[in-house]
């Protein structure tokens, strides 16, 4: 090669992740019948083609045909076709050549030449074969286009035994006959089994792991059996598997572990006859030691995973979200959100006060710590809700004699008045009894609260049956206004 020489080369393997397309520059021109490589030499006939007579006339016809200074390959779809066909075929691969050259003479590098863009053309060039009994086409156009490659195949008589159907109904094509549900079935890792068992299809960058499970298999009697049938099952469903998801490269597949020499070797026949009709022509290796099956398949287009998947996300295709030690998890467990840890407070009796609150142990079971002034508002919170201390713990009353008093909230409209204990709840009135709240008059004794002003309750102990130490700590949170207002009340007191 010389510096600004053209080369004209011919992409033999498209990009996939971080590698970039493969190229190269013995040009082949895939037909119907024929591959012509013009740069190429001899003739060459696909090995599927075993009839020897049939060998022998298809040889003889391509070094007729063969143009000067090219070589050509014979396919499996030129078998038993007339002459005229094959000949036919040769001169459009022809034509087809002589456009690219033309355009590589007037295009500036690097400029694109030709490709394949008919997909009709190329399916029925590929896919099309005598076992196809019907073809169904959603588009006139596309209809058309399909009688006429097949007549031109077929020397200008429509084929015989093929169906074209045109698809006229409202629901999509690919919904109608399940294609799009096919394509999402092939992108889980589990393919179940007709008996029960299953396998499990993980990709990964250097190769593509299979793994066999016999799942919930109770056809067979005896365990040698089950993993025998379990196996031969999973054979056919796994070369089935690498055609429909297009899977190259290296395969390794772990089958069920088989103690006896001759299953390992039946498995391995099963195998390899379910893999004959796979045209990216797959090699098995060998069976290791540890019972695992090494094969390659050469690569021809994207895989499934390429046409139809993305990179999740979330976990940049790791497959899960790393949660280190010591960081909350950014991502809910099974999409259920877990709440904080709260308590459950239930009501006394006579009260209709229900719902859920933030309850923080208090650091001396004897102090009675009033958390909540009952006119503090909860900063941050849309609703102001107020939360209190509402459970009394009624052990340390059986056993210590003292409790915790609750601070309800008490609206001015609803303040206890000095008439009595007879508007209060039944919650109120039992706890009114144990409790001294002193007066303006200077008595004491009497359940009594001002009807004037907004002063808060202070925090009192419960009265116990025996004498007891009072608490040591006594621990009240309240803003400068509502410390201010305390401090009024209990000098006027003394």
């Amino acid at each position: 090669l010389t510096p600004q020489q053209k080369v004209l080369v011919q992409v033999m393997k498209e990009p996939t992740g971080n590698k970039g397309p493969r190229l190269t520059g013995n040009i082949s021109l895939p037909g119907r019948y024929l591959v012509m490589m013009p740069y190429g030499r001899g003739v060459n006939l696909s090995r599927r083609i075993r009839n020897e007579n049939e060998r022998n006339r298809l040889r003889a016809l391509a070094i007729l045909i063969k143009p000067s200074g090219m070589g050509l390959l014979v396919r499996t779809e030129a078998e038993d076709k007339a002459e005229e066909a094959i000949i036919e075929d040769l001169e459009t691969l022809q034509r087809q050549w002589e456009a690219i050259q033309e355009e590589a003479n007037a295009a500036r590098p690097p400029a694109l030449l030709n490709r394949d863009n008919d997909f009709i053309q190329r399916v029925l060039r590929d896919m099309y074969t005598s076992d196809v009994n019907r073809i169904v086409v959603d588009s006139n156009g596309g209809l058309k286009r399909v009688k006429l490659h097949l007549l031109s195949w077929s020397g200008g008589r429509s084929p015989e035994g093929v169906l074209i159907d045109h698809h006229q109904d409202r629901m999509s094509i690919l919904e109608y006959f399940r294609v799009n549900a096919a394509i999402r079935e092939a992108l889980k890792p589990r393919v179940d089994l007709p008996s029960g068992g299953y396998i499990i299809i993980e990709p990964t960058e250097a190769l593509t792991v299979i793994d066999v499970n016999s799942g919930s298999f109770t056809r067979s009697a005896t365990a040698r059996e089950t993993v025998l049938w379990t196996n031969c099952e999973a054979a056919t469903e796994i070369a089935r598997q690498l055609r429909l998801r297009n899977i190259a490269g290296v395969i390794i597949v772990d089958f069920i572990d088989m103690d006896s020499r001759r299953d390992q070797l039946q498995v391995l026949e099963h195998f390899n006859k379910a893999l004959r009709t796979d045209k990216a022509r797959p090699q098995i290796a060998q069976l290791s030691e540890l019972g695992l099956v090494e094969l390659t398949r050469k690569r021809q287009g994207q895989n499934i995973y390429e046409l139809f998947g993305q990179v999740c996300p979330t976990c940049s295709g790791l497959g899960h979200v790393v949660r280190l030690p010591g960081e909350a998890s950014q991502y809910p467990t099974n999409g259920v959100v877990e709440p904080p840890v709260r308590m459950d407070l239930r009501e006394s009796r006579g009260s209709d006060v229900s719902g859920q609150f933030d309850l923080p142990s208090l650091p001396d079971p004897e102090a009675i710590e009033l958390l909540h002034h009952p006119s503090y508002q909860e900063q941050g919170l849309g609703n102001n809700i107020r939360r209190r201390r509402r459970r009394i713990d009624e052990t340390l009353t059986k056993e210590e004699g003292i409790g915790r008093v609750p601070s309800l909230p008490i609206p001015a409209s609803q303040r206890l008045s000095e008439s009595g204990d007879t508007d209060l709840p039944r919650f109120g009135r039992r706890l009114a009894k144990d409790l001294s709240f002193p007066s303006s008059n200077g008595e004491g004794g009497r359940n009594s609260l001002s009807d004037e002003g907004d002063s808060p309750a202070k925090p009192q102990l419960i009265k116990a049956s025996k004498e007891i130490k009072p608490p040591e700590v006594v621990s009240v949170e309240m803003t400068p206004e509502e410390q201010e207002v305390i401090g009024l009340c209990f000098h006027s007191h003394n």
